[in-house]
């Protein structure tokens, strides 16, 4: 009812848990908790890690 009335969606959430559980398979496992943190931040944090003119060149260009 909320989410007609609102007009508002999980969506993006479920998304985001979608990658992280597929992120956590193709690890098969972390020793803590901390290092699953770091992993996820890694992967989904956005950063570009390639030198300038590489990601110009290769890479989608970003909004």
């Amino acid at each position: 009812m909320n989410a007609v009335v609102l007009e508002v969606s999980n969506g993006p959430a479920e998304g985001l848990n979608s990658r992280i559980k597929m992120i956590k398979v193709h690890s098969r496992g972390f020793r803590n908790k901390e290092r699953f943190a770091n992993v996820i931040y890694f992967h989904l944090g956005g950063l570009i890690f390639y030198p300038e003119g590489v990601a110009e060149r290769y890479l989608p260009a970003r909004l």
